[in-house]
């Protein structure tokens, strides 16, 4: 692992690269096998139609990549391979003090993030369903004016983030939320007002104390959202009715637990600092030293925990019950987080309404 700093271009390129070619070629196959009416996805429905739960799960799921995507494409913006050497590498240098490799790991999360919302969309429409569309509210909130940042709308708002930090206490501790512990913030100041994670302007790039504050929120902001992620997919794959679309979510889902297990093992790198043009109200201690196990940064595994009544304690992803991070849980989640200000009470409503549809889909015998 190359923690320099300095990106590998042509390294970089490699998933670019790939995805083009794929979707090229795969548009290709997929049109012929759509229009022949014919499976894409080897075993499963073969081509029938999904289960009025099953598309609500997707529908759900699907909106939930395309926030996801909409928010990436932001941080690689201004912190991916794709930045780096522009006007904005003092946030890279910044994101780097945190791993070497941030600028790749960004940019490599943003392709997979599109990979999904392409492949749910076409699975979608193979079924008969047109998938959800948020393309009336992308463009409702405005982006970053760091030079070199295209100055379109956003759907999502990285600029006054309050991000949730108890998933790093929830993971060291031998509780469950599924069976009603709560757990206390990692980073009390960062779950307390409101925080950029990327740099509004010029003028964030040019105090080191303060983009360092900046590229510390957004590491922690990149696990809050994938283990989200990490436990929707696991919640919602629970009331599955076809074995495909079973396929289809434990697969992806598996995707957001690797993102989720990276980002944790690099937000415990944050630079201790008091960013004062906060008025110090925001804060990082160093999770690396001296730290009980509650906190301490290289405890990244999750701690074995009570899982089923009258078993051993197992290590297991949490939560994964409803009423926690389901669809309602995630969609409630991202609200509070701060992603959606700027957005009409109609977006949040819709996603809500989206939610309720998943959360109450029972798998059919």
């Amino acid at each position: 692992m190359d923690h320099s700093g300095n990106g590998n271009k042509q390294l970089a390129n490699r998933r670019s690269f790939l995805k083009k070619g794929a979707l090229g070629a795969g548009a290709a196959v997929g049109a012929g096998l759509l229009l022949n009416n014919s499976s894409a996805f080897g075993q499963g429905t073969q081509g029938g139609r999904l289960s009025n739960g099953d598309a609500a799960i997707l529908q759900l799921l699907l909106a939930a990549e395309i926030i996801e995507t909409d928010l990436w494409k932001q941080y690689r913006e201004l912190g991916g391979i794709e930045a780096t050497g522009s006007v904005s590498q003092p946030y890279i240098d910044a994101l780097q003090q945190l791993d070497g490799d941030m600028p790749q790991y960004i940019s490599d999360n943003t392709d997979d993030e599109i990979s999904h919302v392409a492949f749910l969309s076409a699975f979608l429409k193979s079924k008969g369903h047109q998938p959800v569309d948020l393309g009336k509210f992308a463009n409702n909130i405005a982006p970053s004016a760091v030079p070199g940042v295209p100055q379109i709308g956003r759907l999502t708002n990285l600029k006054q983030l309050s991000v949730d930090t108890t998933w790093w206490t929830r993971y060291r501790s031998p509780e469950n939320p599924d069976r009603g512990a709560k757990f206390p913030q990692a980073v009390p100041s960062l779950s307390a007002g409101q925080h950029p994670a990327i740099p509004l302007s010029s003028d964030d790039l040019k105090d080191a104390n303060h983009i360092q504050a900046i590229a510390n929120t957004a590491g922690f902001h990149f696990c809050f959202i994938e283990q989200a992620g990490t436990s929707l997919y696991a919640t919602l794959s629970q009331r599955v009715t076809s074995p495909e679309v079973l396929r289809i979510t434990i697969g992806i889902g598996g995707s957001e637990i690797m993102h989720f297990q990276v980002w944790h093992d690099k937000a415990g790198n944050a630079v201790p600092l008091i960013d004062k043009q906060t008025g110090g109200t925001l804060t990082f201690v160093n999770l690396a030293v001296g730290q009980p196990e509650s906190l301490q940064a290289n405890l990244i595994m999750p701690e074995p925990t009570d899982f089923m009544k009258g078993l051993p304690e197992v290590s297991i992803i949490r939560p994964t019950g409803a009423g926690q991070i389901d669809a309602a849980g995630a969609i409630n989640g991202f609200i509070q987080d701060g992603l959606f200000i700027g957005q009409p009470k109609e977006f949040t409503q819709m996603l809500l309404d989206l939610a309720n549809e998943a959360d109450n889909a029972e798998r059919e015998s």
